[in-house]
């Protein structure tokens, strides 16, 4: 009978993860959770066959939380919940946002797979009901393009101390959304 693991799977990921907040997935190894959990790799190897595997499995729990953190929006409007989510990640994990957005991985879903997603999710917007599917994938990218700018300069600590990120998302959304409704307007004059 092999002998039991005082680490389960959950304590094993838990542990993963909060070292991928300090040091990025990259500082995943068996020694650094092993470390982590003050035990031997053993543990690690009896719950995840690979370090691939683990990381995965942390990956998922991002995902998660980063559904937790666009479920915990409640606004009417789905761009203002996905930017004030987008934010919010930035903001308390700087370094796993980095190593997502900023840099290239395996783990993002591809730009037109997100711009799929979105362009669903807005096909009933009242405002919107008569735009072309161009119109609104020109809009999605430029609010994209500043939101993520935004998050950005959040998770790299270079926002102003008077700038609210929250605020500059809204009133910056608002003005693209009605700049877009401008050049749609003189387009059909």
């Amino acid at each position: 009978m092999p002998p039991k693991t005082i680490y389960d799977k959950d304590d094993i990921i838990e542990a993963a993860f909060n070292i991928a907040k300090e040091e990025g997935f990259k500082g995943i190894t068996a020694r650094s959770v092993a470390k982590y959990l003050g035990c031997s790799v053993a543990p690690i190897y009896v719950n995840f066959e690979t370090i691939e595997d683990l990381t995965e499995a942390v990956i998922k729990r991002v995902f998660d939380l980063s559904q937790h953190l666009f479920a915990r929006e409640d606004g009417d409007n789905v761009f203002d919940n996905i930017g004030k989510a987008s934010l919010a990640f930035a903001r308390e994990y700087p370094v796993l946002f980095r190593e997502l957005i900023m840099q290239p991985n395996p783990y993002m879903d591809s730009y037109e797979t997100l711009e799929n997603v979105l362009l669903e999710a807005i096909a009933d917007e009242e405002e919107m009901r008569d735009w072309t599917v161009e119109e609104k994938r020109r809009l999605l990218l430029k609010m994209r393009i500043f939101q993520t700018g935004l998050s950005v300069l959040g998770a790299n600590g270079h926002l102003p101390k008077w700038a609210d990120d929250e605020e500059l998302l809204m009133e910056i959304g608002e003005e693209l959304l009605l700049i877009h409704k401008m050049n749609r307007e003189e387009k059909t004059q």
